[in-house]
């Protein structure tokens, strides 16, 4: 399981807890363990009604792709967003949600998105957070390149893409979001 660290946040893996735990209940409470010992080892996580957003109408489709006794969805590829300064009392707080929005194709190509809690919106966190999952999925051996897509006129999701060294690529339509602007990021 890995476990992504930037400056300011930590990137969990996305787990059938957390999912499950958010279709029962707006808002909740997790521990949510690194491995290991230490005073890092463990955290009290507080989910607020804001996350994870829009994915949360995929959360159904989720829980029913896992197989019996699997806990993390894409060990590797989906995350939850925590940041390290946003606090509920003395719990830390999800802000967000990013990762893999399928599995990696027979070219090597996988497609991410993200979406953050708006009121940690403009802060630099979709960043820092786009760019440490972006590294850590090229250094898995199958991922060639890494692909989003934007809303048309989203001008800050872009500028992420922008910042973390993604390319305009083109664009499609989807039936769900309308027009959108295609990005990829090629592995260095």
């Amino acid at each position: 399981m890995a476990i992504l660290s930037t400056p300011r946040t930590w990137l969990l893996p996305l787990t059938r807890r957390m999912i499950q735990q958010r279709l029962d209940h707006p808002s909740f409470d997790l521990n949510c363990g690194f491995g290991g010992s230490g005073p890092d080892s463990s955290m009290s996580v507080h989910f607020p009604p804001a996350w994870p957003g829009d994915p949360l109408a995929f959360f159904p489709a989720i829980l029913a792709r896992l197989r019996p006794g699997q806990e993390d969805v894409h060990p590797d590829t989906s995350f939850t967003l925590v940041a390290r300064d946003a606090r509920a009392g003395n719990r830390l707080t999800a802000i967000g949600q990013l990762g893999s929005t399928g599995t990696v194709s027979a070219s090597g190509e996988l497609e991410i998105g993200y979406g953050l809690n708006p009121a940690v919106w403009n802060q630099g966190y979709a960043t820092e957070a786009v760019g440490a999952l972006v590294a850590h999925l090229h250094t898995l051996a199958r991922v060639r390149r890494v692909v989003a897509a934007t809303a048309r006129h989203n001008r800050a999701s872009e500028r992420v893409l922008e910042k973390t060294g993604f390319t305009r690529t083109g664009q499609r339509w989807s039936a769900d979001d309308g027009d959108l602007t295609t990005w990829a990021h090629e592995r260095r």
